[in-house]
């Protein structure tokens, strides 16, 4: 990727998620600036992040029937069998898992990992301990998404972390989702679970970075389809 195509993506709108907090900041910061300039500049800066923090950046997401797309900007935390929350309803049954954390600085835009019909949404209040420990997937406010794809069904648990107060979730039970759409945004570091039905394969590798809506993190068994890319 060229300077200019990063500098682009940075550089992406805001969601309107994060308007009234862009607003919170702006008013923050005129007051500091009147109260004394160099805690105005430190508003600046904080209000910038904030801009940063809500960036809605379009993505090029590959589609084929047997690839299983990023959810979630971030750090591949954990790549494993895994038992799933029971409010998924995907039986007791160790999984295979995928966690992406996502530290303050990424995107908190979550997307589909594969396209299919939302079967399930279930809420479930908890701790906000941080996100990069496996404890989080069971002690941690989240939000349970299940996709019901001709390759089986999926389970997406968005995971509040440590600072992170508010989940979102854009879709509803009966949608029909592609993959890349976006479902979901969380406010401040978290992490998104993804599980994935028997026969799949991770393909991503534990640390690595992953692109939501762009970067595959595993493979599903069946003849591969051709490949070709949807921009959303």
């Amino acid at each position: 990727m060229s300077v200019a195509d990063t500098f682009r993506r940075e550089l992406a709108p805001i969601h309107p998620e994060g308007y009234l907090f862009l607003a919170g900041f702006i008013v923050a910061t005129l007051i500091l600036w009147w109260a004394w300039p160099p805690l105005g500049w430190i508003g600046l800066v904080a209000t910038l992040w904030c801009a940063y923090f809500f960036r809605d950046p379009a993505r090029v997401t590959p589609i084929r029937g047997d690839l299983v797309i990023a959810p979630a900007d971030g750090v591949v935390s954990f790549a494993g069998l895994a038992a799933p929350p029971a409010e998924l309803g995907l039986g007791m049954a160790p999984l295979q898992r995928v966690s992406i954390f996502m530290s303050v600085f990424d995107c908190h835009i979550n997307r589909a990992p594969v396209e299919g019909r939302v079967s399930q949404i279930a809420y479930r209040a908890g701790l906000f301990l941080n996100a990069s420990l496996d404890k989080a997937s069971e002690d941690n406010e989240r939000n349970c998404i299940v996709i019901d794809s001709p390759s089986g069904r999926f389970g997406v648990v968005q995971i509040a972390g440590l600072i992170a107060r508010r989940i979102v979730c854009f879709t509803y039970e009966g949608a029909h989702v592609g993959a890349g759409e976006r479902i979901g945004l969380i406010r401040f570091g978290s992490r998104v679970d993804v599980y994935l039905p028997h026969g799949a394969q991770i393909v991503a590798g534990l640390e690595s970075r992953a692109v939501a809506g762009e970067t595959v993190i595993a493979e599903l068994a069946g003849a591969p389809n051709p490949r070709h890319f949807q921009r959303s």
